[in-house]
This record gives structure tokens, C-alpha cells and sequence, in this order.
């Protein structure tokens, strides 16, 4: 019933091009290892672009490969202007450039803007109070009273987002520098003009290699509040663990303006997206608008909060309630609707795997949930971000071990909670949930041992299930989770519908049913998803009229509709359009 469309349909021409994008995110580290050391490679990428083009990828977005200790997986960057040999040279870089852009598909690169390694020439500069790199890094002395290195001595009692105090002491200097996430991460002082010049050039040379645009980490921390104060302590820990109190700082919008006008985002017109801590749609907005003169886009994390403990830490587990999921979602579809531009996705470096987390990873529904969380969040306003092996239906890893991890977050949250006497099944059970390393496992190409990723050991384990989920069968098979992701690209390629369609949630109460309208003058699509294990009853009276119509894109073959329902098997989701919108069975 369903097939692709001929290649030469008319395409919708957008402007800029990224809002015509789909972005596929790679980790490079368990993509694809060319020399069989365990760690995937930049030539492993060059390897695997005949794959990102036969998806259809517009772009590939790049977690870092500078020059790295690796202390946080390359977050934390010793040398912007080189790669890390653990992913080749920078002739491996040009040829990875070269290979994608000669398919049609743009490069965009990490950069980590807030810190730096504790490894960085600039840092180690720094600790001596003489040099003219002192202020490049926030460093304080002791707190008044105490003796520095002492218990309590910290400048603040902010806690690091890695858990922890925010502040560590350096002996050579007799003071603190600050981090916000791990202490081989000390911050940026953004406040002096000569570190911000730095990062604008370095920035620059990266384009002058090929980049075709930035996503930036952690953006809206850069802007400290001044002076650095004390905020409301933990009962627990003793340090205050409120991230409020270093977002957003009353600078941030003149930083990024000036990134904007230095580096030239819209002049080259590169795509920009900045990672925003705890982002709400009003900031989004502010950073977004065509007006402001900042970013293209921000990452909104509304719905990825919705499975933990209102007011709780993201360990802190609990069950997802559907209707908070849509409503999360339609409140960023209409705040950024006139002005401004959303992100699509459903899985990141730092998220567990969607089919596990918001699907159903059981044999006889993880296909079918997999299409349908992409049915879903493809058809919406923004731009669709995916990410490594969620094109597969890619599961949680799956450990059951402390040591099977290898993330610093996990491991620091691991240890914390074990000495706090948490029940050790509490805490290995929140960790296989919502661990980062459930998105860092291998992508996974075929059937074999260590699934296509290396001739090696893997740096990190596997779910073990490559056997039924690999890339090499996907792509052969047409009902496959993959070939239903092409689709999904290939229709919003071709439909001005899903590019600037007005959104409308259907149904915002309903438990398991997932549906919205994309309206745009006498065009019109209805995008309808069972989010549940259930056969689901929708009353025809409660639909608009198209689903009287032939539907463009489904999961299941047929639509089961009567006389006065339409009746979705579990998991299905069916896309209705009218109007010129692009008919995949046309």
C-alpha cells in the first residue's frame, strides 16, 4: 500500500535550509571503528555515508572529536583546533567532509563553549597567578575563615551538575577554580574579552575547513550572575543543587549576539543550536527570533522531565503519563509558532533509547512503537533531530552491572546513592533506565558478535540483541523501522504541510491516543498514534473529516475504520492528508 515516492517529485524549497532538515546525530566514539581498536573513528563515518544518504540524512551533527582526556566522553575539549587520536587526524576530518558533502549532507560540529579540560594550555596557564591567562577561568580564594583545601572552605556552596561541590582547590594556585560539571571541566570567564575573541576564531577556522554549523553545550550557562553568592543548601548533601541560580545570566543574549555577528551565523548561513539547561519556551523564543539576532534553534527538555518525580532528580523514576507528554510538546509547538523555531527529537548522547524509555522494547511491539514515536515527533513544526540507531528501533543496553558502565554521570550517581544507603536495586534499576550509556552503546550494522561496529572489543558492552535489530537487514526489509524513518524524511522533504503547517493537538486528555493537525490554507494533515499496548476506539465524531479519506502513511497496512469509529491496533499510527500535500501512494 505504502511506497516511496519518484525521486523526482518536487521538492519544497525553505529558507533557510535548515528548517527543510532532518540532522542525524553521531557519537562518534560507538559509530563505526575502522583500525579495530574498540572506538568508532572519523573514518569509520566516511565509510558509513552511503547509509546516511540512502536515510536521507540533510546533516550530521558531530558529538566532539577534539583533542580530549575523555574525562566526559570529549565534552571536555584540551585543544580546540585538533583531533583527538582516538578518532584519526584532521586529514580524516577533510575526507569525512568531503565524502558527506559530496552526498548532499552538512557537517555540523560540537563545540563546548562554557569549559574547557583542565588539560587545555589556557587552563594550565592559569594557575599561576602571574600569567596573562589568569582571568580566562573563574578562580576565588577560600571562603573568609577557613583554610583553603579545607572542608567547607569552597567560594559557594553551588553544587557541580555531576554532584559534588562546584569548586575545586588547586594547591599551586591557593584557590578555587570553578566547575560546573566535572572538576577536569573548570568554566570559561566569559566576561573577558579576550577569551571571547579566542572562541570566535577558533570557531571561524573550523568553517574555513567545511563546518557547516554549531551545536553549542550548555549555551546558557556561559553568562554568569555576579557577585557568585551562596543559594539555599540541600538538607542532604549540604550544597545547593538549584540550577537556577547559574542560568540565564543578564549577559547572555549580548554573548551570543556577538557570536552571531563575529563568527557570522546568519551571513554563512550555518545552522546554530544551542543546548539550554532546563530551557523553558519563553527562553527559547528569546534566543530564537529572527529579530534577536542569536540562534536558529534551542534544545527544549519539557518532555524529557515527564518519567521522573515532579520536582525530582532524573533518577527519581515514575510512570509516564501521556497527556503531560502532548501537553509538554504543544506548549513549545505554540510558543514558537509565529516567531522562532523548535527541535524535534526524541533521543540524544545524554538520553536513554526511545523505544525503551516512550515505546515498547518487547519483541511483539518494538517495531511497531518505534515507527510510531516517529510518526509522531517527524510530523510536527521544527527540525527533526535523530539520532544514531533510532532509525533501527535501537533498545536500552540493558546492564545489570555497576561495572558494565562507564559513564561519569552514572558512576558519580552510582556512588552517591550507595552512600546514602539507597537500596542497591533502586539504584541499579534508575541507572538501566535513564543512564547515558543506554545511548552509547555500538550502532549496530549486522548479526555478528560485535554487530559490523569493530574487528575489536568494543570500548562498551551491547544489549545482545543485534540478531534481531542490525542495519544490514533493515534496510532490506521495506517494513522495517528504517525504511519507515525514510519515508517519514522522504514525505517531509516534499510537504510544505510539515515545514510550516499550523499545529493543533487533538484529543489533550486522551490516555493512549496521540493525535494533531498541520493546516496551511486549503491543505490539511492528521497525524493519529495509539500510544498504548491496547486496541484503541477513536469516535469518528471527534476526527476531522479527512480520515474519510485514503491515508498517506501507516503502520499497519489498512486503517480499521467503521461506520462510527476508527479503531487503532496497538501502537498504530496513520497520517491523513487533503490538498496538495505530498502523497507518498501517489
Amino acid at each position: 500500500m505504502f511506497r516511496m515516492p519518484p525521486r523526482e517529485a518536487t521538492i519544497v524549497p525553505m529558507s533557510p535550509w535548515w528548517k527543510n532538515a532532518v540532522v542525524y546525530q553521531i557519537y562518534p566514539r560507538s559509530f563505526a571503528d575502522s583500525n579495530g581498536d574498540g572506538i568508532g573513528d572519523l573514518a569509520g563515518i566516511t565509510d558509513k555515508a552511503d547509509y546516511l544518504a540512502q536515510l536521507g540524512a540533510d546533516a550530521v551533527w558531530l558529538s566532539p572529536v577534539y583533542t580530549s582526556p575523555q574525562d566526559d566522553n570529549g565534552y571536555d575539549i584540551s585543544d580546540y583546533d585538533d583531533i583527538d587520536p582516538l578518532f584519526g587526524t584532521l586529514a580524516d576530518f577533510d575526507a569525512m567532509v568531503a565524502a558527506l558533502h559530496a552526498r548532499g549532507i552538512k557537517v555540523i560540529m560540537d563545540q563546548v563553549l562554557n569549559h574547557t579540560s583542565d588539560e587545555h594550555a589556557w587552563f594550565q596557564a592559569s594557575r599561576d597567578k602571574a600569567s596573562d591567562k589568569r582571568d580566562w577561568y573563574l578562580w576565588r580564594p577560600a571562603r573568609e575563615g577557613f583554610e583553603p583545601g579545607a572542608p567547607g572552605a569552597e567560594p559557594t556552596n553551588w553544587s557541580s551538575f555531576f554532584g559534588g561541590p562546584a569548586w575545586e582547590y588547586d594547591p599551586t594556585s591557593g584557590e578555587y577554580y570553578l566547575h560546573l560539571f566535572s572538576r577536569k571541566q573548570p568554566d570559561l570567564n566569559w566576561e573577558n574579552p579576550a577569551v571571547r575573541a579566542e572562541l570566535v576564531a577558533m570557531m571561524r577556522r573550523w568553517i574555513d575547513r567545511g563546518v557547516d554549523g554549531f551545536r553549542f553545550d550548555v549555551l546558557n550557562l556561559i553568562s554568569k550572575t555576579y557577585p557568585l553568592v551562596d543559594g539555599v543548601a540541600d538538607p542532604v548533601t549540604g550544597l545547593c543543587m538549584d540550577p537556577t541560580m547559574v542560568l540565564e545570566g543578564p549577559r547572555l543574549s549580548e554573548f551570543i549576539q556577538e557570536l552571531n555577528r563575529e563568527v557570522g551565523f546568519d551571513e554563512s548561513d550555518l545552522l546554530t543550536v544551542g543546548e539550554f539547561v532546563m530551557a523553558t519556551p519563553e527562553t527559547a523564543w528569546k534566543h530564537t527570533a529572527d529579530s534577536h539576532k542569536e540562534l536558529g534553534m534551542v534544545f527544549g527538555f519539557d518532555h524529557m522531565f515527564l518519567d521522573q518525580r515532579e520536582g525530582g532528580m532524573k533518577w527519581e523514576l515514575a510512570p509516564l503519563e501521556l497527556p503531560r507528554l502532548k501537553q509538554a510538546l504543544a506548549k513549545w509547538q505554540d510558543a514558537l509558532a509565529s516567531s522562532g523555531w523548535n527541535t524535534l527529537f526524541w533521543e540524544n548522547h545524554d538520553q536513554p533509547r526511545s523505544v525503551s524509555r516512550f515505546g515498547d522494547d518487547r519483541p511483539e511491539f518494538r517495531v511497531a512503537s518505534a515507527k510510531t514515536l516517529g510518526t509522531t515527533m517527524m510530523l510536527m513544526r521544527g527540525t527533526p533531530y535523530l539520532y544514531q540507531g533510532q532509525e533501527l528501533g535501537m533498545t536500552n543496553a540493558g546492564f545489570t552491572e555497576i561495572e558494565q558502565y562507564r559513564d561519569l554521570e552514572g558512576l558519580n550517581m552510582h556512588t552517591m546513592a550507595t552512600g546514602l544507603g539507597l537500596p542497591q536495586p533502586f539504584v541499579m534499576a534508575a541507572l538501566a533506565a535513564k543512564g547515558r550509556d543506554n545511548a552509547r552503546t555500538p550502532m549496530q550494522w549486522d548479526a555478528t558478535p560485535t554487530a559490523g561496529f569493530t574487528t575489536g572489543t568494543p570500548w562498551i558492552g551491547m544489549p545482545g540483541n543485534q540478531a534481531e535489530i542490525n542495519a544490514l537487514d533493515e534496510v532490506a526489509d521495506p517494513d522495517s523501522v528504517f525504511n519507515h524513518y525514510r519515508q517519514l524524511i522522504d514525505f517531509r522533504r516534499r510537504s510544505s504541510l510539515a515545514h510550516e503547517g499550523h499545529f493543533a493537538l487533538l484529543l489533550p486528555d486522551d490516555p493512549a491516543v496521540f493525535a494533531y493537525t498541520r493546516g496551511d490554507g486549503g491543505q490539511a494533515m492528521l497525524v493519529i498514534a495509539n500510544w498504548s499496548t491496547d486496541e484503541v476506539t477513536v469516535s469518528r465524531d471527534s476526527l476531522p473529516a479527512m480520515v474519510h479519506a485514503r491515508p498517506t502513511l501507516g503502520t499497519h497496512g489498512d486503517p480499521l475504520l467503521g461506520a462510527d469509529a476508527l479503531v487503532l491496533r496497538p501502537w498504530e499510527s496513520i497520517v491523513y492528508c487533503i490538498g496538495d500535500a505530498w502523497r507518498l501512494d501517489s
